[in-house]
């Protein structure tokens, strides 16, 4: 992810600070929410682990302690970072623009946790919902990630550091 276009006055360790005042955040929440819609899509097994089911992949040995853990844990990180970046952008530390980049992020980390999920079911024959989720899940995916891409490169290279004020146009 390209680096955060933030305004600012101060210089020196001020000024690290602040940057990481909106990019820290922003990285804690791209990585919390996959794991949170993992975690709260739950498992979709349609037989149990008795019956030998067929995978499309076969799901990764985590317990269900940890697992409570992890999805426990990353709404709560995804909810205090999200909390942070609302306020950085609400003071104007952080470009509204931005969150052009980022909700295509959040997006697209959702759908791969709630994908991962559904190519992980136990099913007794074909697991239809995976071949769907390759062929649909997989282009949306990879649509919003090459926005983000795209557009933090515009955003890092138009030199928009601050929130465009009303009446103002932006660059």
């Amino acid at each position: 992810m390209a680096k955060l276009r933030l305004r600012w006055s101060a210089t020196g360790p001020d000024r690290a600070r602040a940057r990481w005042a909106a990019l820290a955040p922003a990285l804690i929440l791209v990585l919390a929410v996959p794991v949170a819609a993992w975690w709260l899509v739950g498992d979709q097994s349609t037989v149990p682990v008795s019956m030998d089911p067929d995978y499309a992949f076969r799901p990764w040995r985590i317990g269900p302690v940890a697992a409570r853990a992890a999805g426990l844990g990353s709404l709560a990180a995804g909810g205090v970072a999200a909390a942070v970046l609302i306020g950085v952008t609400l003071r104007g530390r952080l470009d509204v623009r931005w969150w052009a980049v980022l909700v295509p992020l959040l997006a697209a980390g959702s759908i791969a946790g709630a994908g991962w999920r559904v190519l992980t079911a136990g099913v007794i024959g074909a697991n239809i919902g995976a071949g769907l989720v390759v062929m649909e899940g997989g282009p949306v995916v990879a649509g919003l990630l090459i926005w983000a891409l795209a557009f933090s490169v515009h955003l890092s290279r138009s030199g928009g550091t601050g929130t465009p004020r009303a009446g103002q146009k932006s660059k």
